[in-house]
């Protein structure tokens, strides 16, 4: 059953970040942007319609140790990741 982003999340400090409704131009300011403003031990879930491998580059290189990134779904025309702040 494909993951549906749109849905509520039902974690605590988990939030849901739905790329697919942004404009290109904007996405990578707007997921920096998001993930500057979790605080330690939140969550945000992304989802895409592919793999980001670049911007995951990216988003290690500004952010290091402080953010961990998992895979929760990996098929093609559908991605989600977790990325959780931890310090």
């Amino acid at each position: 059953m494909p993951h549906d982003c749109s849905l509520p999340t039902m974690s605590a400090g988990v939030y849901p970040f739905d790329a697919r409704g942004i404009a290109k131009r904007f996405r990578h300011a707007a997921i920096f942007g998001a993930l500057d403003a979790l605080e330690p031990g939140e969550t945000m879930r992304f989802c895409n319609d592919h793999d980001p491998i670049p911007l995951l580059r990216q988003l290690a290189e500004f952010f290091g140790p402080r953010l961990q990134m998992a895979y929760v779904r990996r098929e093609p025309g559908e991605i989600v990741i977790d990325f959780l702040v931890v310090g």
